[in-house]
């Protein structure tokens, strides 16, 4: 990856984490998350998002097909499969819990 590459990236990074910030700002005060718990849910997407990021530029990267294509079919898939294996994950977990009645680990309490 070349420096305008890089720079690319770091220009969307800021893009990114600004519209964050920007959606926090706006929202009204009774609603505002508190700066820990806002942080924390921010870091664990941002750690997910670069995880994907740079698992998708390294397997771009293997073969001599065109790298953006096969980035893109990865961020994809991701996005959407990914997604549903998530939720259907989440759902089963939930359930689990809820039947065991473990109330310290219910998803979105703090």
């Amino acid at each position: 990856m070349d420096r305008f590459g890089v720079l690319i990236q770091g220009v969307l990074a800021v893009v990114a984490f600004s519209t964050l910030m920007l959606k926090r700002w706006r929202e009204p005060n009774e609603e505002r998350r508190p700066w820990k718990i806002w942080f924390y849910d921010t870091s664990k997407q941002a750690f997910g998002a670069l995880f994907i990021h740079f698992t998708n530029v390294f397997l771009s990267d293997l073969t001599e097909e065109d790298p953006c294509s096969l980035y893109l079919m990865n961020f994809l898939l991701d996005a959407s499969l990914g997604m549903l294996v998530i939720w259907l994950s989440v759902k089963l977990v939930s359930l689990i819990i809820e039947r065991r009645g473990c109330t310290l680990l219910v998803f979105g309490e703090y």
